[in-house]
């Protein structure tokens, strides 16, 4: 059950002196944005309104998260200080002669809220301050660019051939757990690295037949690759069945390698796939192109640099207004970057000619190319 403030002072207030009683400036102002109602609101979802174990005090956990990133704090050191010092007290709106909320009970609030609360309480913050006009949000700017994953330059040969290994290594450590010991599994390890040796000399001749001898020992490394998805996906089924039969006694490392050899036979089972498709003459999707078994939600980006034509990692976006306060952020997987700006919650006041028609709070519109033709013609006026 939520709730959201805390209960009346206790006696114990009453006794102290008034100049005990104020906060610092800074927590003062805090304090006094922090009493808006619209900071409950993204809880709301989480919690039901009548059921269950009532909460700690919303307000005492916003507040209390606020001192824990602004000066560094773990969850023991923030309840220890808040608990020991009489002004964080008041902040917090911990009564005298109560005990402040123990750690666990911050983290699993944490927990359960995560980053859709976060967001809820950025967007109710963002629409507060344009609403007070303390940032100026009539001109956005984004800067798009690349992060790079740490993974090597990917090949269809060299993907399989470390796949295959990759299987042949779990397989013989289930194996050793005593799982599936009657399966039958090749190790295929020494036959893909073999052709991918033979792949690095035939490239060194730089001619048609050694382009067309390429494609073929490439073709014989993806039958290898889908004939070890199909022994690991076999292993790995007789293997759950052995976890069945332990029940509770099943060792959870045996678990965590089983699912592990599972996730590998899928990731190479996709690269065998993609690979089949280069072959045939055509280009692999992007946007669902591995380039990396143990990354595999980088893909590849194409920037159009010069030293970079195209790079492997994700596309991250960086919006910020006029005073360089920045407004949000997007991590995406798209092979195709562009510039997009966000459109944020007006006031209720601003005439509606003045407004983005686009919807709020998603992206909405760039400055030069818009995604309806009513937010281009509100970004030709503002740009």
């Amino acid at each position: 059950m939520l709730r959201t403030v805390s209960p009346q002072p206790t006696l114990w207030e009453s006794l102290i002196p008034e100049c005990l009683m104020g906060l610092p400036g800074d927590l003062a102002q805090i304090d006094v944005l922090l009493d808006d109602p619209v900071f409950f609101e993204p809880f709301r979802a989480f919690f039901d309104p009548v059921i269950g174990r009532p909460s700690i005090p919303m307000e005492t956990y916003l507040r209390m998260m606020f001192l824990k990133y602004r000066y560094k704090l773990g969850f023991e050191p923030l309840c220890a200080e808040v608990a020991d010092s009489l002004a964080w007290r008041r902040f917090c709106r911990v009564p005298l002669g109560t005990s402040a909320p123990h750690p666990t009970t911050l983290m699993k609030i944490t927990s359960r809220c995560g980053e859709k609360a976060v967001a809820g309480l950025n967007e109710a913050l963002l629409a507060k301050a344009a609403e007070a006009k303390v940032i100026r949000l009539d001109k956005l700017r984004a800067d798009t660019t690349v992060v790079e994953a740490n993974v090597s330059y990917p090949t269809d040969s060299g993907l399989l051939a470390k796949g295959v290994a990759k299987l042949a290594r779990l397989t013989k450590k289930i194996k050793d757990c005593g799982l599936a010991t009657r399966t039958t599994a090749r190790d295929r390890t020494r036959s893909v690295r073999r052709r991918a040796h033979a792949i690095a000399a035939w490239l060194r001749r730089r001619n048609d037949d050694a382009k067309a001898e390429v494609k073929a020992i490439t073709a014989e490394m993806a039958g290898i690759a889908e004939t070890a998805v199909t022994d690991a996906r076999h292993l790995a089924a007789n293997a759950r069945r052995g976890l069945a039969r332990a029940g509770r006694g099943a060792s959870p490392k045996a678990a965590a390698l089983v699912a592990e050899l599972e996730r590998g036979a899928e990731v190479l089972e996709a690269i065998a796939a993609q690979t089949r498709v280069r072959l045939g003459g055509e280009v692999p999707d992007g946007s669902t192109r591995v380039v990396s078994l143990h990354d595999t939600d980088a893909r590849p980006i194409a920037k159009g640099r010069l030293g970079k034509p195209v790079e492997f990692g994700y596309k991250a976006q960086v919006v910020d207004n006029a005073d360089g306060i920045v407004v949000t952020t997007t991590w995406s997987r798209a092979t195709r970057p562009t510039l997009q700006c966000w459109c944020p919650p007006w006031p209720a006041s601003r005439p509606a000619s003045q407004r983005c028609p686009g919807p709020s709070p998603p992206i909405a519109a760039t400055a030069k190319r818009a995604s309806t033709p009513g937010c281009r013609r509100w970004a030709s006026r503002r740009w």
